[in-house]
């Protein structure tokens, strides 16, 4: 889980250049957006190739780039990250419970 610190480290970045100003959350939208294909480009036109162990420093660094997309966006939405990830898990919990969903990869409303 991501320290407080961590995530202070980060906002401390963004304010020690003054880049607050320039991040709405359209643009923070986007950036996330756009960090997230980077991501996904990692695993692009790789086949059966699944694994992560031969992409893990390129894997580290744009999931570094969406967490960060991430802590920005809540902090301009002044939304506090624990809370919106366990209420989202809380969620998730009723649509997908263990008896129906466990080992099953169908999305919830197609759970019986």
């Amino acid at each position: 889980m991501l320290k407080d610190e961590t995530i202070r480290r980060v906002l401390k970045f963004r304010d020690d250049r003054d880049w607050r100003q320039f991040h709405t959350p359209k643009d923070l939208a986007i950036s996330l957006n756009l960090e997230a294909a980077e991501l996904l480009e990692i695993f692009q036109w790789s086949g059966a190739d699944l694994e992560c162990r031969d992409k893990a420093d390129k894997l580290r660094e744009e999931l570094a780039d969406v967490l960060s997309c991430c802590i920005l966006m809540a902090d301009v939405c002044g939304l506090d990250l624990d809370e919106i990830v366990n209420e989202k898990v809380t969620k998730n919990a009723v649509k997908y419970p263990v008896e129906k969903a466990r080992g099953n990869a169908a999305k919830y409303t197609e759970l019986h």
